[in-house]
């Protein structure tokens, strides 16, 4: 069952190692085959260095539960399939706890846009979610981080701010393929780190200009985009 996603999934899930985004097995991709309405994703705690698309679980989109796979799901499944159902135009999920971003997350403040290269990528300032109180982490915790992201995303585009970060917690990020969502998560490791350096620099930066981030976003998404190849 869904054998290309498999090895889709599983290589990306080893291109966040070769990307520095994670350490040991904290991190986790999936990826979303909407027609069967099913969900691949890493097994959980299983060691990179040894994966294989055959190790992925499937999960059904709609109630998270196993439908094919002999290992546990990521313990993060019900956060990834929060994201799935309230984000139908996305294909893929990453979660990381990349060091600059998950910095960002437990300072409990969004990455702000300072220059192009965050505009490059993200429409806005990375936005950070509420903590969690206490019941929601007492019950379905990874159902309820899910939630704090779509409820932080309520007045955003998911397609044109493809992270955010989970206070206390560490960054998620997301695209339109798995593929695509590697390359978000990567970015946004770039950007938290820019944005970070830059304030060691100068305590109050000045942030981009609206026109900007306009152009420089804009040129390379939505059906104005003129950035690369057609």
């Amino acid at each position: 069952m869904l054998d290309e996603l498999k090895q889709r999934v599983c290589q990306a899930n080893c291109d966040l190692v070769t990307e520095g985004l994670v350490l040991q097995t904290f991190g986790n991709v999936s990826g979303v085959d909407r027609q069967s309405g099913r969900v691949v994703i890493k097994p959980s705690g299983v060691s990179y260095k040894t994966m294989s698309p055959d190790q992925m679980v499937v999960v059904a989109l709609e109630t998270g539960e196993v439908v094919e796979g002999d290992l546990r799901a990521s313990s993060d499944t019900p956060t990834h399939l929060a994201l799935y159902r309230a984000f139908e135009g996305i294909g893929g999920v990453v979660h990381t706890h990349s060091p600059h971003a998950t910095a960002w997350a437990q300072a409990r403040t969004d990455i702000p846009v300072l220059g192009t290269t965050h505009a490059d990528h993200f429409y806005g300032a990375v936005p950070v979610t509420r903590d969690l109180d206490g019941s929601e982490i007492a019950d379905d915790y990874e159902a309820n981080t899910g939630a704090v992201i779509v409820e932080r995303l309520a007045d955003l585009d998911p397609c044109q701010m493809s992270a955010a970060l989970v206070a206390g917690h560490g960054p998620f990020a997301w695209g339109e393929t798995v593929e695509q969502a590697v390359d978000n998560a990567v970015a946004l490791e770039i950007v938290a780190r820019l944005a970070a350096q830059t304030l060691q620099i100068v305590a109050n930066p000045t942030p981009l200009s609206q026109a900007m981030l306009d152009k420089h976003f804009l040129r390379k998404h939505g059906p104005g985009s003129y950035y690369g190849q057609q």
